[in-house]
């Protein structure tokens, strides 16, 4: 079994990388910073391991990472790739953001379509796309990451339906984390007011639940409970307590 992940050079796709070579699967592993990935590889024992160093943010690398490797049986794709951006939305920066939507939402639809068309040739294969508890609600001081996260989710959705309808094989999974302690922090400036959960435990039920065929997968009782919740308060009272909430992590 061979999965493919990008965003693997830290956090969760790099903590993904590690279990998945615990239960033997061969790995492809695609970031910006080659380092990291090819000290990650030193580190993976007793499977093959590949490093592919491109910039998914780029449209370009999406097409020439397919096609790199596309003649390969890839078994599991990890859309993993991704930041995030603090700050009102008048006041962020507009290329900052433009590159998020590339990162975010470009490069996952770009590489999920392109997989998606093989593995339902062959009637096998998982995607597996990492979203955010983001993704189910708005996100005033963290607008376009949320949104970003809004599109990852209800697109992974649909799919999903569009594959189950035919009976199909190929399975779809949405990761939707709440906080996780990773390098997120410091690139989108801003500070859990909440203690996040390791990476470690994210990858692992993450994994887990995409080869059980899990649609969406929410780690941790306190946010699926928050979840839960949510749906019973007005949408104006969600945007007042989101923004309360962001604002707080800002300050911290």
């Amino acid at each position: 079994m061979k999965a493919l992940i990008t965003g693997a050079s830290s956090g969760i796709g790099r903590d993904m990388a590690r279990y998945l070579a615990t239960m033997g699967w061969d790995l492809i592993l695609v970031a910006r910073r080659e380092d990291r990935i090819k000290e990650l590889k030193k580190e993976l024992k007793n499977v093959e391991v590949r490093c592919i160093v491109t910039d998914v943010g780029k449209k370009s690398d999406c097409y020439a990472l397919y096609e790199t490797v596309k003649d390969e049986t890839i078994d599991m794709l990890i859309n993993n790739a991704g930041f995030g951006l603090a700050g009102e939305f008048v006041k962020t920066d507009l290329n900052t953001e433009l590159n998020m939507i590339d990162v975010n939402v470009t490069a996952v639809h770009i590489l999920t379509k392109l997989f998606l068309r093989d593995f339902v040739k062959r009637d096998s294969g998982i995607i597996l796309n990492v979203a955010s508890s983001a993704g189910f609600m708005p996100g005033p001081l963290l607008s376009t990451y949320y949104a970003t996260k809004n599109y990852v989710l209800r697109l992974s959705e649909a799919i999903y339906e569009e594959l189950r309808q035919k009976g199909s094989h190929v399975h779809v999974s949405v990761l939707c984390p709440g906080p996780v302690n990773t390098e997120f922090n410091d690139v989108a400036k801003v500070k859990f007011a909440v203690d996040g959960i390791s990476s470690e435990e994210c990858a692992r039920i993450a994994i887990d639940g995409a080869l059980r065929g899990k649609l969406v997968i929410i780690p941790g009782l306190m946010m699926k409970a928050g979840l839960f919740f949510r749906r019973f308060a007005p949408e104006k009272l969600l945007l007042k307590l989101a923004y309360g909430f962001q604002k707080r992590k800002n300050e911290r």
